[in-house]
């Protein structure tokens, strides 16, 4: 599993298939994000390490937006909503405004 994220291969006989269950698993980010904020690992000089957040997250969070990822100023913005919403608060690291 990297970053959460697991995928199981397998052949569907009764339907002459190959078929693939993607699953995620977001606690080893939010474990991460935990252990960053006890350790107070948040300045690397004049940047902040905001959060930690799995890709496939940010991928989900792009998809839902309708925003294209390589449209990097939408996704520091969409980022940026979401870490604040509250709602994904847990894989923040630092908890100042920005």
């Amino acid at each position: 599993m990297k970053d959460g994220k697991t995928e199981k291969v397998r052949f569907n006989r009764h339907e002459g298939k190959i078929e693939i269950k993607t699953t995620y698993d977001t606690a080893p980010s939010l474990e991460k994000a935990k252990q960053l904020r006890d350790a107070g690992a948040t300045d690397f000089g004049e940047s902040k390490l905001v959060g930690h957040i799995p890709m496939f997250l940010v991928t989900e969070w792009m998809k839902e937006a309708g925003v294209d990822p390589s449209n990097t100023h939408a996704r520091a913005e969409i980022l940026r909503k979401k870490l604040l919403s509250g709602e994904f608060d847990k894989f923040r690291v630092w908890k100042g405004t920005f």
